[in-house]
């Protein structure tokens, strides 16, 4: 297939990593337009490592500039075979989550629901890293959350390569066919050449794996940085994440082979495989899917009185006032003090934010009752009677004529934003 100067090029780079795999990507998605046109790519796929922190800055990027987005993750897969394989079962020692140990697969959202599942995956790798410090995913969570994702099978640091480089092939072979069934018609064993005797030993086992089971290959480079010469600066911020030096030989390590190839660089690297090349493309045409900036979706709060979120916080707001007129210095008669609390009530509700007032009164208070030091509020919502009668603050806006409009105002509309201090040591209590 000959491509001409005008065409778009028959290749797509779908592992790409930004700087928000932390301490691991190096390039920033402001970059990534112009490099998508200089190489003349229609489309283009981040996977960063265990997180979605990056994807709607991505997307949003890459509409702008005319560039097809597709959101992509990888995640630490920890499995039987692999607990078995390192004799983690057991093992007295959890790997912290920089250790980077773990084999991971990559994944890619073709519709609304694969991208709902994409969240909902790495929202159960970092639950599961709270508990036992190793953020990782499952094979029951893909079998839960396979719907609407295309798998790759994570080329050398994924788990069948990991398995191969231990001379485990059988097993290799046994975690393809699991997960055929999980990513029907969905999955494509992944194919790297990185100029490293690895990826050579293990090339071939994969595309019998392919031919044997009835899947498609796909050619990837999963770039970490732009160009070859920047190799050396991201084998130094490898160290640094890894807290080691370079001399240091027991470490992780990418080749300088892991830059934004060319279309001609991988045509000619796969020349023998043109399947896997061409696979890109067809990958990204299976995805059609971007997120997109919307207004925020705040949790609905269940009244234990039964009542709506807007009586509720009417009825808790004058309760507090009462209780705080009672019991310290007053500013200003109680007239005045209940007339600005309906004023700032009638502006909450009318703007729906009763539930992140009863939300925020609710984690604060909490803390408070377990002796949980909290700051007396910061900002402009100490402006307001609401946070004051509610405990949220525990300054007296009228005793400083602050002004409730600087936090809440009808002609702004925005996200009203507290800013709360906890004590550092316990905050992760609340956060819980």
């Amino acid at each position: 297939m000959t491509v001409s100067a005008a065409a778009p090029s028959p290749f797509v780079h779908l592992r790409l990593h930004t700087a928000y795999s932390l301490s691991e990507g190096a390039i920033r998605i402001a970059t990534l337009p112009d490099l998508c046109r200089t190489n003349r790519m229609p489309a283009l796929a981040i996977t960063d490592t265990n997180n979605l922190f990056g994807a709607l800055e991505f997307a949003e990027t890459m509409i702008d500039a005319g560039i097809q987005p597709i959101i992509g993750c990888s995640l630490d897969l920890l499995w039987p075979l692999e607990q078995e394989a390192t004799g983690r079962i057991g093992a007295p020692h959890v790997p912290q989550r920089r250790d980077r140990n773990l084999p991971a697969l990559a994944l890619l959202a073709q519709s609304e629901p694969g991208y709902r599942n994409l969240m909902a995956l790495t929202t159960a790798a970092y639950r599961r890293g709270r508990e036992d410090n190793l953020t990782h995913i499952s094979l029951e969570d893909l079998r839960r959350h396979g719907e609407g994702l295309i798998a790759l099978t994570g080329g050398r640091e994924g788990p069948v390569d990991t398995l191969l480089m231990r001379n485990m092939g059988d097993r290799a072979r046994d975690l393809v066919a699991e997960l055929a069934p999980i990513f029907p018609d969905r999955l494509y064993v992944e194919l790297q050449r990185h100029g490293d005797e690895v990826s050579e030993l293990t090339l071939p086992h994969l595309v019998a794996f392919a031919y044997e089971l009835g899947l498609p290959l796909v050619a990837t480079n999963q770039p970490y940085f732009t160009e070859p010469a920047l190799a050396r600066a991201h084998d130094a911020l490898l160290c640094i994440s890894q807290g080691v030096v370079v001399a240091e030989q027991q470490r992780r390590r990418v080749t300088p082979e892991h830059y934004f190839k060319s279309s001609s660089d991988m045509q000619a690297l796969f020349a023998d495989l043109p399947e896997a090349f061409y696979n890109t493309l067809e990958i990204a045409r299976r995805c059609a899917f971007a997120p997109r900036r919307h207004a925020p979706i705040l949790p609905k709060f269940e009244t234990p009185s039964g009542l709506s979120e807007q009586d509720e916080l009417r009825r808790l707001s004058h309760a507090g006032l009462t209780h705080r007129l009672a019991n310290g210095e007053t500013y200003a008669e109680e007239e005045e003090y209940r007339a600005r609390l309906d004023f700032e009530l009638d502006v909450i509700n009318r703007m729906q934010f009763p539930g992140y007032f009863l939300i925020v009164a609710d984690f604060i208070q909490w803390a408070k009752r377990q002796g949980i030091p909290v700051g007396p509020g910061r900002g402009s919502g100490a402006g307001s009677v609401v946070a004051w009668a509610l405990t949220i603050t525990d300054l007296d806006p009228l005793r400083f004529n602050l002004l409730f409009e600087r936090f809440l105002n009808p002609e702004r509309v925005s996200m009203p934003d507290f800013d709360i201090d906890f004590c550092q040591e316990r905050r992760d209590e609340v956060i819980r």
